[in-house]
């Protein structure tokens, strides 16, 4: 383990690290913009310079690793000096107005040049031609304020191993986009907002739905109902000043009424819903393959994460009659508004409007698509994210942290805790199998607070084997089977998995993928910036939600139980088959 100096302070640290990561370790901070943390370093920004003694020449800290004696200097005089030139002349060619950008608050480079005392660019030229990308539902592009960090590309070539975003062409006309400086509608684009959640600055954001909410709102023949993903209570507080993994839930409700909602949901309700039919569907398929021996499309896939299915959609279109005909709980949510709740608040659904908060930008894509209207309209109308939903609470005047707890309001409120671990990776899978183990064996899944252990944590491919002992009658062929299930979270250890399935290595009955790291509190929706300490603190308020409820399993949610009796009749049924499922076809790649 080498010894090493920095700023006159000794440390020991591991083989391999670099200077970056020592200094961090001993709370020394070096910015940086291209960094992204467990990824190859890149040393594109240069502004983690730092001054070696003895050197010629500054070295770039995230890309440097340390040896035994090295003396380090973060912080000299030369160090500020090429920091403070490094910005401003990335500050040259950056075309924005703080005044009027979505990263106002949160610009990793105006915060910067504001540290390094920067209050005048020094350097005049001729700047790069400004594109703006509009054409996807999700995101939108501004060439004009890319600093070419190509943290974007990192995102989404070795994160989500989709490649919409690559540099294009050399030097000073370098830019950041989809092949031949085209638009992403042109290019295979999951529209994950990945990219976005990494930009330092507001190079790429989500396409805005707030005016259009306004305006709903603001609308008095219109019946405006609301919908909460289970991420966004365990993020929204970042955007008031809350450590990350803070429940607000009792709070993100009453802001949702001060800003005139005339109903106040939760995405959970739908989640249990998606359980009961996911669930059932997973057990048809398995009898029909082990009692009927029919030809059946196993694995089963998960389908609740949009950025997911377009990569299914586009990559691998042999896969998807493997995936589950239910739709997302976002999408059930707004059928069954638009038809049952319709109907009980004697309301014409023509003059509903169903709003989204998602920690995810695909939903905003997903909403938009030509299958989400077996409502008769479409079924959700519009989708904020984690992000856009902090700066219209803001924007109401609304003291956030002042506010009192409130209640979800009935019956489109009321959720298990099965539900709320939908936000993270292997959330999806733990719920199910809560259900389904139930249903076949007539009892509780025999693990600890519930919780299946192999499928927790940020691991990116997770797997689990369950027995089932001593089946109900109905279910007695499948005494003594051993279930294998997987859990990938992030779309390149999606391809791992479907890769080893494709090649014979490995033999599922169930996988949940989820397009975002960690599942949807890593969403591309939600606040910046999110690395796997964040990940983690909001994982665990997720399963400290799930833990302190009474209500853990989604077939005993007392809403979903009269929502069949009332309306859908049972689970796989006709109606529930016309409203809650959909299916999917293959997409073309440039």
């Amino acid at each position: 383990m080498p010894e090493i100096t920095i700023n006159n302070q000794k440390v020991t640290v591991e083989e391999g690290q670099t200077i970056l990561t020592a200094a961090r370790s001993i709370g020394i901070n070096i910015p940086t913009l291209c960094f992204l943390e467990g990824y190859e370093p890149l040393g594109a920004c240069r502004v983690c310079l730092v001054e070696l003694a003895g050197g010629k020449t500054l070295v770039p800290s995230c890309s440097t690793p340390v040896t035994d004696g090295m003396e380090v200097y973060t912080n000299s005089k030369r160090v500020r000096q090429a920091r403070k030139t490094v910005v401003e002349l990335l500050l040259s060619e950056h075309e924005g107005d703080c005044q009027l950008c979505d990263r106002a608050e949160d610009c990793e480079l105006k915060e910067l040049a504001y540290e390094l005392g920067i209050r005048d660019v020094h350097y005049e030229g001729e700047k790069p031609e400004q594109l703006i990308d509009e054409s996807t539902p999700a995101l939108v592009r501004d060439s004009g304020k890319c600093i070419k960090c190509r943290r974007c590309i990192t995102a989404c070539n070795t994160i989500q191993g989709v490649g919409a975003l690559f540099p294009q062409y050399r030097g000073y006309r370098t830019t950041i986009s989809p092949a031949f400086a085209s638009d992403l509608e042109s290019v295979a684009c999951v529209q994950c907002g990945q990219c976005a959640a990494v930009c330092p600055v507001g190079a790429i954001s989500e396409y805005a739905h707030t005016d259009s909410v306004w305006e709903a709102l603001d609308d008095p023949s219109k019946f405006v109902v609301v919908q909460t993903a289970p991420a966004i209570r365990a993020a929204l507080g970042e955007c008031f000043d809350y450590p990350a993994g803070t429940l607000v839930t009792g709070k993100m409700t009453a802001a949702l009424r001060h800003m005139g909602f005339d109903r106040v949901f939760d995405t959970n309700f739908t989640a249990d819903l998606t359980i009961m039919e996911e669930g059932n569907e997973l057990l048809s398929r398995l009898k029909k393959a082990l009692k009927d021996k029919e030809e059946v499309a196993l694995p089963q896939f998960s389908s609740c994460s949009p950025g997911w299915i377009n990569f299914v959609e586009y990559y691998y279109p042999q896969f998807i009659p493997n995936v589950s005909t239910c739709k997302s709980p976002q999408q059930m949510f707004g059928a069954v508004a638009k038809t049952y709740l319709a109907e009980l608040e004697g309301v014409d659904p023509k003059d509903m409007v169903v709003v989204s908060i998602m920690p995810c930008t695909a939903k905003k894509f997903e909403c938009r698509r030509d299958e989400m209207n077996d409502s008769g309209y479409q079924d959700v109308d519009y989708v904020l994210t984690t992000r856009e939903l902090g700066q219209m609470i803001k924007g109401a005047g609304i003291d956030f942290r002042s506010l009192e707890d409130e209640e979800m309001d009935k019956p489109l409120g009321t959720s298990s805790g099965a539900a709320d671990i939908f936000a993270n990776t292997g959330g999806v899978m733990e719920a199910a199998v809560r259900t389904a183990y139930e249903l076949v064996t007539g009892r509780e899944l025999p693990m600890e607070k519930l919780h299946i252990g192999p499928i927790v944590g940020l691991e990116g491919v997770k797997e689990a084997k369950l027995k089932i002992e001593k089946p109900l009658p109905d279910w007695d062929f499948l005494d003594g089977a051993e279930l294998n299930v997987a859990v990938a979270h992030g779309l390149g250890n999606a391809a791992k998995v479907l890769e080893a399935i494709a090649s014979g290595k490995a033999d599922y009955h169930f996988v949940e993928v989820m397009t975002c790291p960690g599942g949807c509190i890593g969403g591309g929706g939600q606040p910046r910036y999110t690395d796997n300490a964040v990940r983690q603190a909001r994982i665990n308020a997720i399963y400290q939600e799930d833990e302190g409820k009474k209500l853990r399993k989604s077939h005993e949610n007392p809403e979903i139980i009269e929502l069949y009796k009332k309306f859908l009749e049972r689970p796989l049924g006709e109606k529930s088959h016309h409203l809650l499922h959909t299916l999917y076809k293959e997409k073309e790649t440039v």
